[in-house]
């Protein structure tokens, strides 16, 4: 199983670990689209820090985050795990998992990010501030950057098990399962029951709680139908729509009543 997540807005403060090794992080054929973004972001980052927050759409209150990106290689490293924080994570909640689950999480866990296209949560990295919809100057929009490395990787990783997506619609961007690949993939909305509208909060939430309890419970559903009854084993009210033709992705409505 491949869960792809999306990364936070809020992020942990850098480590102090040893500063970033690109070479070192998950998935290696990103490696040259990675250090296109990364350089420059880092030289709009040390330059004029006005046009960088315009670039990065931050506030005021949000300056320090261009310094921030600036010293992106000399800065200290956490696991990317660590570092994305923010309501699905925290309900996730992966530092309290065992061992086991600990495990599946290393193997499973895919995070999309506007820098690093994907990393997984054991991949060393720094704080930074750069969403997937963020155009810079050079390269352009970002979502448009790493559709072509993408499309060579991520079949590859996704192997042949099922390819659960969490991810919201600027990250989803980067990447579209296709063809074989897409038929054992499962899009995932949480929905207010009542209203049967999103939530934003709560869908974060719930989308963490789901993973925890696929990674805790050991479940290793094979293929989309599989992981509807995994879900269902699991507590949760499915409504499931498998595919009107092949190529296409299964979507599932994880319906909760209570919003929290």
């Amino acid at each position: 199983m491949l869960v792809l997540l999306p990364p936070s807005e809020g992020k942990a403060s850098s480590g102090r670990g040893a500063p970033l090794k690109p070479e070192s992080l998950s998935l290696p054929g990103l490696t040259a689209a990675r250090e296109a973004v990364l350089t420059e972001l880092v030289e709009l980052c040390a330059g004029d820090e006005d046009k960088a927050r315009e670039v990065l759409g931050l506030s005021e209150g949000l300056r320090g985050e261009v310094a921030k990106n600036a010293e992106l290689r000399t800065a200290g490293t956490r696991t990317a795990g660590e570092i994305y924080t923010g309501v699905l994570y925290d309900a996730l909640g992966l530092a309290s998992l065992d061992t086991a689950a600990k495990r599946r999480a290393a193997r499973s866990l895919l995070v999309f990010s506007g820098l690093w296209g994907a990393v997984r949560v054991t991949d060393r990295i720094p704080s930074y501030r750069c969403s997937m919809g963020v155009k810079l100057p050079g390269l352009g929009a970002l979502g448009a950057h790493w559709r072509t490395p993408m499309a060579s990787v991520l079949p590859e990783v996704a192997g042949s098990g099922l390819v659960l997506d969490l991810r919201s619609a600027a990250y989803a961007a980067a990447w579209k399962p296709k063809g074989e690949v897409a038929g054992r993939t499962a899009s995932v909305r949480v929905l207010h029951a009542p209203t049967r509208k999103v939530v934003s909060h709560f869908n974060k939430a719930t989308k963490g709680r789901i993973v925890r309890g696929l990674l805790t419970s050991g479940a290793d559903p094979k293929g989309p139908a599989e992981l509807v009854e995994a879900l269902r084993d699991l507590g949760y009210v499915v409504e499931a729509q498998a595919p009107a033709k092949s190529g296409q992705a299964w979507s599932l409505d994880v319906l909760v009543d209570e919003v929290h």
